[in-house]
C-alpha cells in the first residue's frame, strides 16, 4: 500500500513558476513509477508526466515539454513537478500516482493522492 499526499499548489500569474511535491508513505515507494495527471473542471483527468522508479526515465504530454520537470528523491519518498513559464490552459487540479510500471493513462495507476490546486492567471 501506498499513500500519496500533493502539495505546493497555488495562485501564480502566467509566466510564472511553481513545484508541485507528491510525498508517499511506504516502505516500497522507491520501486514504483510516479505520474503527475491533472484535471480541470468539465474535462477528463489527463497525463501530464511521469517518471520510473529510479529516475532513469521520464515522459511528458506534448504541451509541457520544455516547461515542466519531473524528478524524485527516493531517500526522501517524494517527486517533484517543476513547472515553469505557466499558461492560464494549466489550471487545473494536479494529482499524483503510483503502480508498479511507467504509464501515461490513469488505468495503470493503482494509488492517487487528493490533488492540489493549481490557478494560473492571466
Amino acid at each position: 500500500q501506498v499513500q500519496l499526499v500533493e502539495s505546493g499548489g497555488g495562485l501564480v500569474q502566467a509566466g510564472g513558476s511553481l513545484r508541485l511535491s507528491c510525498a508517499a508513505s511506504g516502505r516500497t515507494f522507491s520501486s514504483y513509477a510516479v505520474g503527475w495527471f491533472r484535471q480541470a473542471p468539465g474535462k477528463e483527468r489527463e497525463f501530464v508526466a511521469a517518471i520510473s522508479w529510479n529516475g532513469g526515465s521520464t515522459r511528458y504530454t506534448n504541451s509541457v515539454k520544455g516547461r515542466f520537470t519531473i524528478s524524485r528523491d527516493n531517500a526522501k519518498n517524494t517527486v517533484y513537478l517543476q513547472m515553469n513559464s505557466l499558461k492560464p490552459e494549466d489550471t487545473a487540479v494536479y494529482l499524483c500516482a503510483a503502480d508498479s510500471f511507467l504509464g501515461a493513462t490513469v488505468n495503470m495507476y493503482s494509488y492517487w493522492g487528493q490533488g492540489t490546486q493549481v490557478t494560473v492567471s492571466s
